[in-house]
C-alpha cells in the first residue's frame, strides 16, 4: 500500500488547487449540511452490548457481537467511524497468544474495508488454519479475491460454502464469480433459481442476492431486469449503503437524475453517496451541486492527508466527470485498479484514458485482463472497442 500512497501524493502535488483544498464552510447559520439518521433499534442493541462489554470485559462472545453490530452499521451507513469503533473493541482479543479464528476473521473484515487486501488475506488464512469450517472466513476470502480479479481463486474459496453455509449464500458466492469469468448467462439463471427457493432465508441474505442479480443483469445488458432486482432489494426494509450507491449508478447511467436526487434524499454523510448525488445535481443544473462539489474537494483532500486511498475510484470519477480533468483522473484510476479490479474500476480507467487521449502502455494491463478473464459487461464493450480503434 505504501507505493500507492506515494503515487497518490505525487499526483496531487501537481494539482495545487486540490492539494491545498480548504474545508467547506457553510454560507449561513441556517444552511442544512446534512440530515442525521433517526436512532433505531440497532442503536439500542449497540448500547446494550456496549454496557455488557464494559461490565464484563473478558466476555469474548459479547465483544464479538458488538464488533459485528458496528461492522453492520458501517456497511449500512457507509460510515467508516463504525469500523473504527469495531477495531477498538476487537484489538484486545488480538493481543492474546492464540487469537480465536472468529477474531482473526473479523480483523480481516476490517482490513478488507480499508482495501488492505494482502493483510486481510493473511488473517483469513490464519483463521482457516485454526478453524477450516469457518464459513465467514471462506466467504470473505472469496469476496476479496473476486475484487482483485482472481476469479479462479475466488471460486475455489466459494466451494466449501456448499457444505458450510446456506444454499443461498453458496449460490451468491459461486455465481457472482462465474458471472465475471465468462459464464454470465449460466450464473444469472442459477442465482435467480436459487433466490426463488430461498423465501425463508434472512432478509439481509435475500437483499444481497438481489443486488448481485441486478449487477449481473446490468452486465448482461438487461436494464429492465436490473431495475426490477434493484427495486426488489430496496423494498427490503434494511438500509444498505452499497445498494444505494450501486442503484444510483444504474440510474445515472440511464439519465434518471431526478430519481437519484429522490433516492439519496440529501444523504451526504458518505462520500460515495455524496458523489452520486452531486453527479445528478450537476446534470440537472441544480444550485446545490456547487456546494456539494466544494464538500467533495474538502473530503478528498482530507482523505489524502490521512493517507487513505479507499476512495480513489470515486475520486477518479469526480476528477473526470465533475471537474473534467482527465489526466489526474487517469492517474487515480490506474492507482485504484492496481488494488481492485471490479467492473466499475475497469470502467473509470477506460473512460479516463479515452478522455485523456492516453490509450498507451498504461492501460494495456487493463485491456489484457479483460481479454484473459472473459469478463462480459455490456457497459464496457463500447469503451473497449474505442480503445482498440484508437490503437489501430
Amino acid at each position: 500500500m505504501r507505493y500507492l500512497i506515494r503515487l497518490l501524493l505525487l499526483v496531487y502535488a501537481t494539482i495545487p488547487q486540490l492539494g491545498h483544498a480548504l474545508a467547506y464552510l457553510p454560507q449561513s447559520d441556517d444552511q442544512v449540511l446534512e440530515t442525521l439518521p433517526v436512532r433505531d433499534k440497532n442503536w439500542l442493541e449497540v448500547k446494550a452490548l456496549r454496557d455488557k462489554v464494559a461490565a464484563a470485559p473478558n466476555d469474548l462472545t459479547a465483544a464479538l457481537q458488538l464488533v459485528k453490530h458496528y461492522i453492520a452499521l458501517g456497511r449500512a451507513e457507509s460510515d467508516p467511524r463504525y469500523y473504527g469503533y469495531a477495531e477498538a473493541v476487537l484489538s484486545p482479543w488480538l493481543n492474546v497468544a492464540y487469537p480465536n479464528a472468529e477474531v482473526l476473521t473479523l480483523r480481516a473484515t476490517l482490513y478488507q474495508n480499508r482495501h488492505e487486501f494482502p493483510a486481510a488475506l493473511d488473517y483469513l488464512n490464519q483463521a482457516l488454519t485454526r478453524q477450516p469450517r469457518q464459513a465467514q472466513a471462506w466467504l470473505t476470502r472469496a469476496i476479496i479475491q473476486e475484487v482483485q480479479g482472481q476469479y479462479g481463486a475466488a471460486l475455489k474459496s466459494c466451494m466449501p460454502l456448499v457444505k458450510l453455509a446456506s444454499a443461498l449464500t453458496a449460490n451468491v458466492c459461486i455465481n457472482s464469480t462465474l458471472s465475471l469469468s465468462g459464464q454470465i448467462d449460466t450464473a444469472y439463471r442459477q442465482l435467480d433459481q436459487a433466490l426463488q427457493l430461498a423465501a425463508a432465508e434472512p432478509l439481509a441474505d435475500r437483499q444481497w442476492a438481489l443486488i448481485t442479480l441486478a449487477e449481473i443483469a446490468e452486465r448482461k445488458g438487461d436494464p429492465v431486469a436490473a431495475g426490477q432486482h434493484y427495486r426488489q432489494a430496496l423494498q427490503i426494509a434494511q438500509r444498505n449503503g452499497y445498494l444505494l450507491a450501486t442503484y444510483a449508478d444504474f440510474l445515472l447511467d440511464h439519465q434518471h437524475y431526478a430519481q437519484v436526487v429522490a433516492l439519496l434524499n440529501n444523504d451526504i454523510r458518505a462520500d460515495t453517496l455524496l458523489l452520486r448525488l452531486t453527479l445528478a445535481e450537476q446534470a440537472l443544473g441544480l444550485p446545490e451541486a456547487n456546494q456539494h462539489i466544494e464538500m467533495l474537494k474538502a473530503r478528498f483532500a482530507a482523505s489524502r492527508m490521512r493517507g487513505d486511498s479507499v476512495h480513489q475510484g470515486d475520486e477518479a470519477r469526480f476528477m473526470l466527470h465533475v471537474l473534467h480533468t482527465p489526466g489526474p483522473a487517469l492517474a487515480l484510476a490506474l492507482s485504484n485498479w492496481a488494488v481492485q479490479r471490479e467492473p466499475r474500476d475497469t470502467r473509470i480507467v477506460l473512460e479516463a484514458a479515452l478522455a485523456a487521449g492516453r490509450i498507451d502502455t498504461s492501460v494495456q494491463p487493463t485491456l489484457a485482463f479483460l481479454a484473459q478473464s472473459g469478463l462480459q459487461d455490456a457497459r464496457l464493450q463500447p469503451l473497449i472497442a474505442r480503445c482498440q480503434g484508437d490503437q489501430s
